[in-house]
């Protein structure tokens, strides 16, 4: 019997293996300098929680060409990635897609903060066939864009939008890019649409629900429609209602009450719908996270599980699943990403290694003003804190993309002799910034001795912070007498 259940395990194994390595998207592509490095595939796993999920990683090869498989049974969007640069397109199942990046400055993230000013990693499609999805989607985009920068100030919320223009700009796309035999260009334009109308109020969200949702199927696979729900409800039931005020709504959520939260909900007529309800639910107990007035965190993020466990509709209960992960990985206690990178001698130092001990992690770079203000923060408090507390590290990561900077400011500078802690280099490894969070300089994060995020958000040596760290002894307190009391 145990031998049966083995093989019986092995073969199912297998067959998942294989269901995994099956692909029936191609992506060949060329990137003029970018030989050696990174590129990664990405994709939305849904539209409301927007975690991305890798589908494939190469190496651009010394030819400056790479491949990357993929698989979908249904239009998806995708993001193609190196460094921190990308671009999104939509993919086909059963196409092959030929792309080409042309000469680009890599260096552009250490002249400004590209994630208050992106750049857009310029991708260019080769041998694109006429009537191809992204050449539609395209075309549909310069056609509105067009039109309302003909037509801007009948558009612009500071003048009075009129309804009138928007009418017309309707009539523009169905002559200019009519429908095709591409039934997901077609929903694309009209969610796109509908998203835009109800965004510049020129019709009602009861107008909305209406005309693209009651009576219709949720189209959990479709980008657009998702989107496009998510826009419609945005903070529809968060923010409270004239029924449902937020601090009654957060009651009910603060006390874990998952049946009386979602039954009040169908007080309002466009909510009768169970299906649509729940899912509108989700969404408000998403947004509700962030509305600390009327919404303990916690206890949202119990509620979402309890939605997810007694939910009937399967959607659900992956999307809840997937927002309970989403929020606990920025929670306090949340593992962290551990890495091996090189110090100033170019030894391999592990995250690893410093389990057990308070790590102080700062993410600087050496042309900063900021970084460096920080440093001379932490070199001052540096020595008297390591006399006090055996079990604490600092440890700064330098993300310049050049080796030699760290090195010169550590061994050949004044400054950097102050600077004797634990220094690391990035390394060229993108990734860890991004799943540390990184998006401007000096960032710092404090790890405690599990190996866990001590804070959401970690404060800064300039903020205090170090004054009154979590790793300093508490002083005993004397135990005074009863009667003193």
């Amino acid at each position: 019997m145990n031998r049966l259940m083995l093989i019986v395990g092995m073969a199912l194994m297998l067959c998942g293996s294989v269901a995994v390595a099956q692909t029936n998207i191609t992506i060949h592509g060329e990137v003029v300098n970018g030989a050696g490095k990174d590129v990664y595939l990405y994709r939305y796993t849904d539209m409301l929680t927007l975690t991305e999920e890798e589908v494939d990683h190469t190496v651009i090869g010394d030819n400056r060409t790479f491949r990357l498989d993929a698989y979908a049974n249904y239009p998806t969007m995708m993001m193609l990635q190196i460094e921190n640069y990308s671009q999104s397109f939509f993919v086909e199942p059963g196409r092959n897609y030929e792309v080409y990046v042309p000469r680009f400055d890599w260096d552009l993230n250490e002249k400004r903060n590209i994630y208050l000013a992106p750049e857009v990693l310029p991708l260019e499609f080769v041998n694109m066939p006429e009537g191809e999805l992204n050449g539609l989607i395209s075309d549909f985009e310069r056609v509105v864009a067009q039109y309302i920068d003909d037509h801007r100030m009948f558009f612009d919320s500071r003048f009075r939008p009129q309804k009138r223009y928007f009418d017309s700009l309707e009539a523009v796309v169905a002559t200019q890019c009519p429908d095709t035999k591409n039934e997901f260009f077609n929903r694309y334009k009209r969610y796109q649409l509908a998203s835009m109308k109800y965004s510049m109020h020129f019709d009602t969200r009861r107008g909305m629900v209406n005309r693209y949702v009651k009576n219709q199927p949720v189209l959990y696979y479709d980008d657009n429609y998702m989107s496009f729900f998510a826009t419609l409800f945005a903070h529809s039931v968060s923010k409270g209602t004239k029924k449902l005020p937020a601090w009654l709504l957060g009651n009910w959520v603060n006390k874990l009450d998952v049946k009386v939260f979602l039954d009040s909900l169908g007080t309002d007529t466009l909510l009768r719908n169970e299906r649509v309800r729940e899912l509108v639910g989700l969404q408000a107990l998403q947004e509700a996270y962030y509305m600390p007035r009327y919404y303990e965190a916690d206890k949202v993020v119990r509620m979402i599980e309890l939605v997810g466990a007694g939910s009937k509709f399967p959607e659900h209960k992956v999307l809840a699943d997937r927002l309970v992960k989403s929020f606990r990985q920025k929670e306090e206690g949340a593992e962290v990403p551990v890495f091996e990178l090189p110090d100033v001698e170019k030894r391999m130092v592990s995250l690893e290694g410093m389990k057990g001990k308070w790590v102080y992690l700062s993410f600087v770079r050496v042309g900063d003003p900021n970084s460096l203000r920080e440093m001379e923060t932490l070199a001052h408090f540096k020595d008297s804190i390591y006399a006090k507390s055996k079990n604490v590290e600092f440890v700064t990561i330098c993300c310049d993309r050049e080796f030699q900077k760290m090195y010169h400011l550590l061994k050949n500078t004044r400054k950097g002799q102050r600077y004797n802690w634990t220094w690391l280099h990035f390394n060229g490894n993108y990734k860890l910034l991004e799943r540390y969070g990184v998006v401007s300089y000096p960032w710092f994060i404090l790890i405690n001795p599990e190996g866990e995020l001590q804070y959401s958000v970690t404060p800064s040596p300039a903020s205090g912070f170090l004054l009154h760290a979590p790793w300093q002894p508490k002083p005993l307190q004397e135990e005074k007498p009863f009667f003193l009391r």
